[in-house]
């Protein structure tokens, strides 16, 4: 997707809250940035609806006065893709009953309906000033701000006065679509107020297949529990599982392949506003035997499988942060949490049973390829431990990490390895190894990143510069926590404890997507469609600039940020289109 618009002027962020059951609309925060005094000045002589394209890359405030540019905007897209444009909107006074309508796509090819497109408000959480090491300091050092990020559903908007409004817009191009050039426009009208913006939409001749079919390892974790908060439903209850399927469609929609699967209560040790609850249930018997309850972990794996989502089942895990397990204690009648670390006596004596009937129950319901038990930042010397008891009594089962410690070189088989990004490089000759025993090698940004990442503070373009990474660095993939472990109010407050803001979500609840959700998926767009030109066009030398810029991006030490990424970028995605075009005449 490549967005052709005049740049504003980069101006920072913005506020937001919402909530309740079946929500509705939500009064925003204030501004904690003082309103410039160039925008004091302007405000007064701004009058009613104003709107003008700007660049889909960038954050723009809700008090600054926006920096007028020339008024066009195109985007470019294989068929089967979705592509986004973002525009602003703002007013010297307040507005009603504000909707945004695109019109039909007409070329010479043909038309394409405006129902394939979707004009999104875009919403104002708190967020920080930057962050950093997981151990964002809130006041001076990281002041609070205001950031656009939530895609809200509202179809009719209300604007204060003297406000900015963004508005995103997606278009998911037709597979059926036929290649060429398109005219549209996007109406807005408020009640006193129209503005019509021009927009225009190509078409290329080359196919993206749907996201089920992509190839990219893409493991965003999954966080259950924090929907039936939100919603105030009973966990595992009917309800809640509609709810799940519900916020689970567009990470399937994304190609998601992971399923998140909780072994035992809280795997991570209440680093999460909502613990997470356990989708198995233990029972120790009065006659000193083990039982299993997989009820809810049965229902979790097969409402993420009918949504498309059935490569893996990472299973967290046989070591927790805080190394308690919680069990159902059937002579006293209740539930007890104790410690049970790896080097405890009892750490063979309680997994052994569980691992061997896990297994079986894997067998009937035809998930034990497919499933791993996983680790999350573990120490060496722990992970081993957990592979032998592994060994003994579950040698079928796969293993899967995310590894801060070099692990994947002291340990063999482990199906799915995920190095974090600032730390580790895996060399070629060892992706090329692990590839070639079908196992998954990916990396991860987490917390601990600070450029580039997914924080609501950061500029969209970084999301999509994350997959740019993975091509060039040959990953089959990445790994985020998390999709959805929401803080308190995450529409009003991204920030949480001291992780840097949206560190851990990606999406906001009922289904509302984000800017920076949005441009990830750009970017795993972008990996599947090189993948399908380098297999479709071997050897065509119209391949070659693309792939030494991607050398480039190799070469170049990816947390640098005094280097041009954000041109870098623009400029592999205007290569990638125009590479496409030229390869389907």
């Amino acid at each position: 997707m490549k967005i052709k618009v005049l740049s504003i002027a980069c101006l920072l962020a913005s506020a937001v809250y919402a909530n309740a059951q079946k929500f509705v609309t939500y009064k925003e925060a204030a501004d904690p940035v003082p309103v410039s005094e160039r925008s004091v000045a302007e405000w007064g002589t701004v009058g009613k609806l104003k709107a003008q394209w700007v660049s889909a890359d960038s954050l723009y405030s809700r008090s600054e006065v926006p920096v007028a540019t020339e008024n066009k905007c195109s985007v470019d897209g294989w068929k089967g893709e979705r592509v986004s444009a973002q525009f602003l909107l703002w007013s010297g006074t307040g507005l009603n009953g504000i909707q945004c309508k695109v019109k039909d796509f007409v070329g010479e090819s043909g038309k394409i309906s405006a129902g394939a497109a979707q004009a999104r408000f875009v919403r104002y959480t708190l967020a920080d000033e930057g962050g950093e090491n997981c151990r964002c300091e809130r006041g001076p050092l990281h002041p609070m701000i205001l950031a656009p990020d939530m895609l809200d559903s509202l179809k009719v908007f209300n604007m204060d006065a003297k406000t900015v409004r963004p508005v995103w817009i997606t278009v998911d191009i037709p597979q059926n679509a036929k290649p060429g050039v398109y005219k549209s426009s996007v109406e807005v009208t408020a009640k006193g107020a129209k503005v019509t913006l021009p927009f225009e939409l190509e078409v290329i001749d080359q196919t993206l297949p749907t996201a089920d079919q992509w190839g990219y390892h893409l493991d965003l974790w999954q966080h259950p529990s924090a929907i039936a908060r939100i919603r105030n439903l009973e966990l595992w209850s009917d309800e809640h599982f509609a709810a799940i399927k519900e916020e689970m469609a567009q990470l399937a929609n994304a190609g998601q392949k992971v399923i998140t699967a909780t072994l035992n209560r809280d795997p991570w040790g209440s680093q999460c506003f909502d613990d997470y609850e356990s989708m198995i249930i233990w029972t120790h018997k009065k006659d000193g035997s083990w039982s299993y309850d997989y009820t809810a972990f049965d229902k979790y794996v097969e409402v993420m499988m009918s949504l498309g989502v059935k490569k893996q089942i990472n299973c967290y895990s046989m070591l927790p942060w805080n190394n308690r397990i919680c069990w159902y204690e059937e002579k006293t009648g209740v539930f007890v949490e104790k410690s049970r670390g790896p080097q405890h006596k009892d750490f063979e004596s309680l997994w052994g049973p569980f691992l061997t009937d896990f297994v079986k129950h894997l067998k009937e319901k035809g998930w034990l390829e497919i499933t791993n038990i996983a680790a999350d930042e573990r120490a060496p010397e722990d992970m081993e431990v957990v592979i032998n008891v592994m060994n003994k009594y579950a040698p079928e089962l796969g293993f899967a990490m995310a590894d801060n410690h070099a692990s994947y070189r002291r340990i063999q088989n482990v199906r799915d390895c995920c190095v974090a990004q600032r730390q580790l490089y895996l060399t070629q000759e060892e992706i090329d190894e692990r590839r070639a025993k079908g196992y998954v090698t990916t990396f991860y940004v987490c917390c601990s990143t600070f450029f580039p990442n997914t924080w609501t503070f950061s500029q969209p373009w970084e999301s999509e510069l994350l997959s740019w990474h993975a091509l060039s660095k040959d990953y089959d993939g990445q790994l985020r926590w998390a999709y959805n472990s929401w803080p308190a109010r995450p529409e009003y407050d991204s920030r949480f404890r001291r992780w840097g803001s949206g560190d851990t979500f990606q999406v906001y609840p009922y289904a509302r997507s984000t800017m920076r959700f949005e441009r990830f998926r750009d970017g795993i767009e972008a990996y599947e469609k090189m993948h399908i030109l380098r297999k479709k066009y071997a050897g065509n030398p119209a391949l070659q600039p693309l792939e030494e810029h991607l050398e480039k991006m190799t070469s170049l030490k990816l947390t640098d940020t005094s280097l041009p990424w954000h041109e870098m970028v623009d400029q592999a995605q205007a290569l990638l289109n125009s590479i496409s075009k030229q390869l389907a005449k």
